[in-house]
């Protein structure tokens, strides 16, 4: 679900400085390793079959470049400094959302939710560190 703002993402990064878009390509790649794993073996597990696992790893991993394409054919004539904040903030707010909406719930059901929301401060305190040192 998460995929598809993440390659929206890097889309608007690469657009608006390659640099930072090579960057954010290859730090959503390496997070996509254990997300590919994450996905794959509860199906593998549940199928015992590795092509459904990898079948489902592969599809999940294409939203991502599905994100960039509709990126590109929805913002391209639009492109402006003040449209790359806009669109980075939404999709701030729905990575957070989805997170929320996904993982809380579940956190509730096996009584670790304070764990949960400890880990959501503590990330948004990581990532605004790591701007304000760049």
């Amino acid at each position: 679900m998460h995929n598809f703002p993440e390659g929206f993402a890097t889309f608007i990064a690469a657009i608006q400085n390659p640099e930072i878009g090579v960057a954010v390509a290859v730090a959503i790649a390496i997070h996509n390793i254990p997300e590919g794993l994450a996905v794959a073996v509860p199906v593998y597990q549940a199928t015992g079959s590795r092509r459904k696992a990898l079948r489902w790893a592969t599809v999940s991993g294409l939203a991502e470049p599905a994100g960039a394409i509709v990126g590109y054919l929805l913002l391209m004539p639009f492109i402006s400094d003040g449209l790359f904040g806009v669109v980075f903030a939404a999709i701030a707010g729905v990575m957070v959302f989805i997170s929320l909406d996904e993982l809380l719930p579940t956190a509730e059901e096996y009584g670790e939710h304070h764990w949960a929301i400890y880990g959501l401060v503590a990330g948004m305190a990581v990532m605004g560190i790591s701007l304000v040192l760049l």
